[in-house]
C-alpha cells in the first residue's frame, strides 16, 4: 500500500512500481519437408532453455505463494509454432535425445570429480523439463493461458510477424493488418482481447497509436528516448507513461536497469561465475559421439551441455560450478532491487505520485543466452516478496513493488497526454539495423507487394471458397516476408543465406498467388501445398489490407 503523501515532494515516502516485461518472440519457422532442419533448432533451444523453465518457476511461485507478476509477451509466431503438433512432436523428441544424451554424460565424467556434478544436474533437469513437457501434452500456449487466467502473470501481444512497423509506413493497411491480425491470434489462443502490445523492437512512428486503439489495445513499450522526446515534453520522465493522443498508453524503458542487464562489459550476465554459452560438447568432444544429438547431423553446434564458466576470454576456462553461479544471481537480484529502491527514494523527493521503472527485455535472455537468468528473477521475486511482507521504508527493498503493466494502470488511470517520438531499441536508436547496406533490397519488393495486397483486398471484397483462401495465403506470404528478423539476420550475419532465401520465397509465392487471383485460375494444389506448409494464422482476414 501506498504510504501518505502530502503534495508535490513533500511527503516522507512513497512506494514505487517496478515492472518486469519479458519479449518470448521468434521467426515463423517449420520445415516439414527436413527431419531436421537447423534453423528449426531455435525454437527448440528456446522451449528447452527458457519457456519450460519459466513455466517451472511459475509452478515454484505459484506452490510457494510468492507473488511474481510478469508481463510477458508472446508473439503470434511463437504461439503457432508452440500450438504445431509437428513442431510439438519434433521438440518432444529433442528432449528424449537431450536426456539420452545426459544419460551418457554421467557415465562419461564418472570419474572427472569437477564435471560430473555439471552432467548430474543436466541429467537431473532434463528429466523434469521432459516430464513437465509431456504433462503439458506440448502445448505450452495451454500452460501459459492457466496462469494468466489464475491471474498470475499478463500475457500481450506483438505485431502478427513481428513487422518492423516504422518501416511499413508507407503503405498503412500494412500496419492495420499486422496489428489486427495478431489481436484475433491472441483472442484464439487465450480466449481473450490483449490489453498491451510489444512493438517490434519497440519501434513506434507517429500515428501508430491509431491502429493500436482499434484494437482495442490499452497500451505499449518504446524505448528511452521514444518517451523522453515527447511533444510536449514528459513530466515525469520515463518514470511515469504518456498518454497518446489516440488514447494509448506508452511507457518508456528505463535505462539504468536496462544496462545493468544488457551491458555487454559491465552487466550482471558477464560474470566469471556464469555458464560460458559458447563452450558446448558439440564442439569439443569426438564427432561421432556428439553426432545423434545435433541441430543438424552433418554439421557441429550446439547441445546445450556446457561444462565451463566465463572465465578466461578465449583461452582456458575453469569448470562451471553450479553453487558458484546460483550465489551469484541471488548477489545480483539483492543488487538490482536495491538500486531500484534508491531510484525511488531519489524519484520521491520531487514526485508526487509513486514512479514506475519499466524493465523491457527478451525473454529468451533468461535462461538461453543467460543460462542463470531465471534464478536471477527467482530470487528478485523471492526478496521482493520478502521485503515487501515486513513493509516499506525509505530506500529498503520494500520501496519497490512489482506489478503487471496492466494493474499499474488500473491503479493509475489519469497520465500526462503527449505524442511520443520515432525511436526504437536498436541500433543508435532508430530503424538503422533493419534498413541498411545489407538489407536495404527487401523493401522495394515489399512494396510492391503491399500494394498489390491492398488492391487484392479491395478487388475481391467477399471472395468464398478457393478465391479466400488464395486471398488468405497471399495475406500470410506477406506477413512473413515482412518479419523484422530477416533484415535483422541478414545486417548481423548469423544464418545470412537462410534469411535470404525466407525473403524471396515470400516474395514470390506471393506474386504467384496474386498472378493467379488476378487471372481468375488459382492452382489448388500449389495453394494446398503453401497452406500446409506456412500455416499460421488459419482465420486471417484478408480485408484488413482493404
Amino acid at each position: 500500500m501506498l504510504s501518505t503523501w502530502d503534495g508535490f515532494g513533500k511527503g516522507r515516502f512513497m512506494q514505487g512500481y517496478l515492472a518486469l516485461v519479458l519479449h518470448a518472440h521468434l521467426p515463423f519457422v517449420r520445415h516439414p519437408e527436413h527431419e531436421k532442419f537447423l534453423e528449426e533448432s531455435w525454437f527448440y533451444e528456446a522451449v528447452i532453455e527458457c519457456y519450460l523453465p519459466l513455466l517451472l518457476k511459475l509452478r515454484e511461485w505459484e506452490r510457494d505463494g510468492v507473488a511474481a507478476p510478469l508481463t510477458l509477451t508472446l508473439s503470434p509466431t511463437l504461439c503457432a509454432m508452440l500450438r504445431d503438433p509437428l513442431l510439438q512432436g519434433r521438440c518432444g523428441r529433442r528432449l528424449e535425445a537431450l536426456a539420452e544424451l545426459a544419460e551418457r554424460e554421467v557415465h562419461r565424467t564418472h570419474w572427472d570429480h569437477a564435471l560430473q556434478p555439471v552432467a548430474v544436474f543436466y541429467q537431473q533437469r532434463l528429466t523434469e523439463l521432459r516430464a513437465l513437457f509431456a504433462e503439458y501434452r506440448g502445448d505450452l500456449v495451454a500452460a501459459f493461458r492457466a496462469f494468466q487466467d489464475a491471474g498470475r502473470i499478463e500475457i500481450i501481444t506483438c505485431a502478427a510477424t513481428h513487422g518492423l512497423l516504422p518501416l511499413l509506413a508507407r503503405h498503412p493497411t500494412s500496419i492495420r493488418a499486422q496489428v489486427l491480425v495478431a489481436r484475433d491470434d491472441y483472442r484464439r489462443c487465450f480466449g481473450r482481447d490483449p490489453r498491451g502490445i510489444w512493438l517490434p523492437e519497440c519501434a513506434y512512428v507517429e500515428g501508430l497509436d491509431l491502429f493500436l486503439r482499434e484494437a482495442g489495445l490499452r497500451w505499449f513499450v518504446v524505448d528511452t528516448h521514444g518517451v523522453m522526446n515527447a511533444r510536449p515534453r514528459p513530466v515525469y520522465g520515463v518514470f511515469a507513461p504518456i498518454m497518446t493522443p489516440a488514447g494509448v498508453a506508452a511507457f518508456g524503458r528505463e535505462g539504468e536497469s536496462a544496462r545493468q542487464v544488457w551491458s555487454r562489459d559491465g552487466g550482471y550476465p558477464g560474470d566469471p561465475r556464469y555458464r560460458d554459452f559458447y563452450r558446448d560438447i558439440g564442439f569439443d568432444l569426438d564427432f561421432e559421439y556428439v553426432r545423434p544429438y545435433l541441430p543438424s547431423p552433418d554439421l557441429r553446434g550446439f547441445t546445450g551441455m556446457k561444462y565451463h564458466r566465463i572465465t578466461g576470454g578465449g583461452g582456458t576456462k575453469a569448470p562451471y560450478q553450479r553453487e558458484l553461479a546460483l550465489a551469484a544471481a541471488g548477489e545480483h537480484a539483492r543488487h538490482f532491487l536495491a538500486e531500484r529502491a534508491r531510484q525511488i527514494t531519489t524519484l520521491a523527493a520531487a514526485f508526487d505520485r509513486p514512479p514506475v521503472l519499466v524493465c523491457p527485455y527478451d525473454a529468451e535472455l533468461f535462461g538461453h543466452w543467460w543460462f542463470e537468468g531465471l534464478e536471477f528473477l527467482d530470487a528478485l521475486a523471492r526478496e521482493a516478496a520478502a521485503a515487501g511482507a515486513t513493509g516499506a521504508s525509505e530506500g529498503s527493498a520494500g520501496a519497490v513493488r512489482l506489478v503487471r503493466v496492466e494493474e499499474y494502470l488500473a491503479e493509475n488511470p489519469t497520465q500526462q497526454v503527449a505524442t511520443p517520438g520515432g525511436s526504437s531499441w536498436g541500433e543508435e536508436g532508430f530503424w538503422k539495423l533493419w534498413l541498411n547496406e545489407k538489407n536495404a533490397w527487401i523493401f522495394p519488393h515489399l512494396d510492391v507487394a503491399q500494394e498489390r495486397m491492398t488492391a487484392l483486398a479491395r478487388g475481391f471484397p467477399s471472395a468464398v471458397g478457393l478465391q479466400r483462401r488464395a486471398l488468405q495465403q497471399a495475406g500470410r506470404e506477406l506477413l512473413l516476408a515482412q518479419a523484422s528478423d530477416w533484415p535483422f539476420i541478414l545486417r548481423m550475419g548469423t544464418s545470412p543465406e537462410y534469411a535470404r532465401r525466407r525473403v524471396k520465397e515470400h516474395l514470390l509465392n506471393f506474386l504467384a498467388l496474386h498472378e493467379q487471383l488476378t487471372a481468375g485460375r488459382v492452382e489448388e494444389a500449389q495453394l494446398a501445398e503453401l497452406e500446409a506448409r506456412d500455416n499460421l494464422f488459419p482465420d486471417l482476414d484478408y480485408r484488413y489490407w482493404a
